[in-house]
C-alpha cells in the first residue's frame, strides 16, 4: 500500500517556500504527492520532486472549467498519470439532469486525456453524498454515467459529513475506486478540527481496507489547528504501523 500527500494541505507553505516544502515532505517519509491547480507551478514543482526523489501519480486540476490541454500537457511534464477534478459545487448535484450533463463533461475529458495516456478521475465532497438521485446518492448515481475509464476518488471524510458510512460507501463503489482520500477528526464542517489519522471518529484503518482496488491512499487537511508537518508526519506514521501494506495480500 502507498501513501501520498495532498499538497492543497501544505497550501500556505507551498506559497512561501516551494522547494522547501517539498524537501520536508520527503524528508518526512512521503514518497508521493498529488499536487493540485499544478499547471502554474509545474515547471518549479517538476523540479522539487525531482530533486528530492518524489512522484506524483495524481494530481487535482479543474478540468471542468479550465484549459484541458494545458492541463494535461502540465500533467505529462510531472508525470501525473490521473488527473482528477477536485470540486464542483453543491448545485451541480441536485437533479438528474445537471448530474448527467456533467457526467457527459467528464467523460469528453477522459476521451481528450487518453490522447495524453492520462487517466481522468472525480473527488467529491458532502454534497454528492447528502443529495439522493432515484434512490441512490449523487456520487453513486454519477458513477453509473461514467465511461469504464474513468476512476473516482472518494474523499471519505466528507463522505462521513455527508451522512454516509464511508466503509459501506467503498464497498458499494467497488473497483471504480483507485484513491481515497484519508483524512479524521469529528466528522463536521469545522476543518480546522481536523486531526492526524486515527485520532478523530473516522475508522481509517477499515476505510482503507474497504477500498479493495485502491491504488494511492492520499493523506489530507483541508485545514488544522496545530503544526501541519508534524500533523501529516503523525498521519503517516499511523498507516505505516497500522494499516495493511498490500491491500491486495
Amino acid at each position: 500500500m502507498s501513501y501520498s500527500i495532498q499538497l492543497y494541505t501544505l497550501r500556505n507553505a507551498m506559497q512561501e517556500d516551494l522547494p522547501g516544502t517539498i524537501k520536508k515532505v520527503a524528508e518526512i517519509g512521503f514518497t508521493q504527492v498529488e499536487p493540485y491547480n499544478f499547471v502554474a507551478t509545474a515547471k518549479e514543482l517538476g523540479a522539487a520532486l525531482k530533486e528530492n526523489g518524489l512522484t506524483a501519480p495524481s494530481g487535482h486540476a479543474p478540468l471542468l472549467s479550465q484549459d484541458q490541454d494545458e492541463i494535461f500537457a502540465a500533467a505529462k511534464e510531472l508525470g501525473i498519470s490521473t488527473v482528477i477534478d477536485p470540486y464542483l459545487p453543491a448545485e451541480h448535484w441536485q437533479n438528474a439532469e445537471d448530474i448527467q450533463a456533467t457526467a457527459a463533461k467528464l467523460n469528453a475529458a477522459a476521451k481528450k486525456g487518453a490522447e495524453y495516456g492520462i487517466r481522468v478521475g472525480y473527488h467529491n465532497h458532502a454534497w454528492e453524498l447528502e443529495s439522493i438521485i432515484e434512490g441512490q446518492t449523487a456520487l453513486e448515481y454519477f458513477e453509473g454515467l461514467l465511461d469504464p475509464e474513468l476512476v473516482l476518488e472518494v474523499d471519505t471524510y466528507w463522505a462521513s459529513v455527508g451522512g454516509q458510512n464511508p466503509v459501506e460507501l467503498l464497498a458499494r463503489l467497488g473497483d471504480r475506486v483507485k484513491f481515497i482520500h484519508i483524512k479524521d477528526g469529528p466528522g463536521t464542517t469545522d476543518t480546522k478540527a481536523q486531526q492526524p489519522a486515527g485520532q478523530g471518529t473516522i475508522p481509517v484503518l477499515d476505510v482503507v481496507a474497504a477500498a479493495t482496488s485502491l491504488e494511492v491512499g492520499v493523506v489530507e487537511f483541508d485545514d488544522y489547528a496545530g503544526d501541519i508537518f508534524e500533523g501529516i508526519a503523525q498521519s503517516l506514521a499511523f498507516l505505516q504501523n497500522n494499516a495493511a501494506q498490500d491491500v491486495n495480500a
